[in-house]
């Protein structure tokens, strides 16, 4: 058993991994793709309309094995499993936060903008400091949701092979013909995901969510 517990703690490193490499890269991606989907040029507004649709309308393990294989069969060249897992990973989630930050900033009404211009505050001033709070604390509960679902997706990665905790928990399950290493990966994504909605809720309460 502390054989089992010390692969899948390894297995959880690699799923976190995944999760953290997956916000860094596809948060800051999502907000480009949010505003290329919200400007006047038409061309750029339809491609990124078109990304989204496909990032959000096909399945991410498919994406994922595209991914891998995909630059096999075209271009005669392959790349690690990992990196190719966080390419897919990072594709997919950028949509979705695209989404979520599109609907945030719409929401904001334009008498904001026009006010501060007024006022005499330069764009960048407006919406970092006047815009953008507002947009935080209206897609955090979005935000959490997503952030939650990542955590359980990562199990995706074992698609392509990359040894995360639910490829280990399998292997295992596989080798000693028991479930009982896939329950200890349903807690361990528990805990995970505890983690995670408990900071999040943390963040919706300074921000005045809970009165």
């Amino acid at each position: 058993m502390q054989g089992l517990l010390l692969q899948m703690a390894e297995g959880t490193v690699v799923s976190m991994r995944i999760f953290v490499l997956t916000l860094l890269f596809s948060l800051p991606l999502g907000f480009v793709v949010a505003k290329g989907k919200m400007t006047r040029i038409k061309p750029i507004r339809w491609i990124t309309d078109l990304y989204i649709q496909i990032m959000r309308g096909t399945p991410l393990i498919l994406q994922l094995i595209f991914v891998y294989f995909a630059p096999f069969y075209i271009f005669g060249a392959s790349y690690d499993r990992f990196t190719a897992c966080i390419v897919a990973f990072v594709i997919n989630y950028s949509a979705y936060f695209a989404e979520i930050y599109r609907s945030g900033l719409q929401s904001i009404d334009k008498g904001q903008h026009e006010a501060a211009k007024v006022l005499g505050f330069t764009r960048a001033y407006t919406f970092f400091h006047i815009i953008l709070p507002q947009v935080i604390k209206r897609i955090l509960p979005a935000l959490g949701n997503e952030v939650i679902t990542l955590v359980k997706d990562t199990a995706l990665a074992q698609t392509i092979g990359v040894a995360e905790l639910f490829r280990v928990a399998q292997t295992a399950s596989s080798r000693e013909f028991s479930t009982v290493p896939i329950f200890i990966a349903g807690i361990f994504y528990f805990v995970m995901n505890y983690i995670v909605s408990r900071l999040f809720a943390a963040g919706e309460r300074k921000l005045g969510y809970y009165r």
